[in-house]
């Protein structure tokens, strides 16, 4: 089992469903927001970029911060991104996805989604 830190668990089959049943109570809990203050970048696989509607991110998402994708093929449509949250793409593997998103949090933490990241 996976879980992620926006409260969703991942079974074996790939489904998802909230772990929580107040996610909005969640993210101002002591351990949320610790995460987001902590979090400078955040590492994640194409089917946890692909369960949410990347768009509403903006602004919504608890890490504000480069996000990194892990995917053989990118969107062909850019999701919306403003100057805190942004998406990068990343098709040269896993080596290269985790050295460009140290890269991005410098000495803060970066944040892996995903049960195949």
């Amino acid at each position: 089992m996976t879980i992620s830190l926006d409260g969703f668990v991942a079974d074996q089959n790939g489904k998802a469903g909230r772990l929580y049943p107040d996610l909005a109570a969640l993210r101002y809990t002591a351990y949320m927001k610790n995460a987001i203050e902590q979090t400078a970048a955040v590492l994640m696989g194409r089917r946890t970029f692909d369960m949410a509607d990347p768009d509403s991110c903006v602004g919504n998402y608890e890490f504000q911060v480069p996000i990194f994708v892990l995917t053989h093929h990118p969107p062909s449509v850019a999701p919306k991104q403003d100057q805190h949250l942004t998406f990068r793409f990343v098709t040269g593997g896993v080596e290269s996805a985790v050295s460009q998103a140290r890269a991005a949090a410098r000495d803060k933490a970066v944040q892996v989604l995903g049960a195949s990241a």
